[in-house]
């Protein structure tokens, strides 16, 4: 279980990693190559950064979920 936990932390990290650099910064980003050059008028941002931010959000729920849980299994095995 904890080996499990462990590699799943290690692909959330690394994948999160990957999704914040594909985000938009001052210049345009990498997210602009799959079609987020065209802005919508009402949000400002792209369909693509949106659900760049969906996942990056999932990422994030996942990388903690499971640092909590290696936390638990090691405060209550010993």
């Amino acid at each position: 279980m904890t080996l499990t936990l462990q590699i799943i932390l290690v692909i959330a990290a690394l994948l999160m990693t990957v999704f914040v650099l594909l985000h938009k910064g001052k210049g345009g980003g990498l997210s602009s190559l799959f079609g987020g050059g065209v802005q919508s008028n009402l949000s400002g941002s792209t369909v693509v950064e949106k659900n760049l931010d969906r996942y990056t959000v999932v990422m994030v729920i996942i990388w903690v979920a499971c640092i909590v849980a290696l936390n638990l299994i090691q405060a209550y095995a010993a």
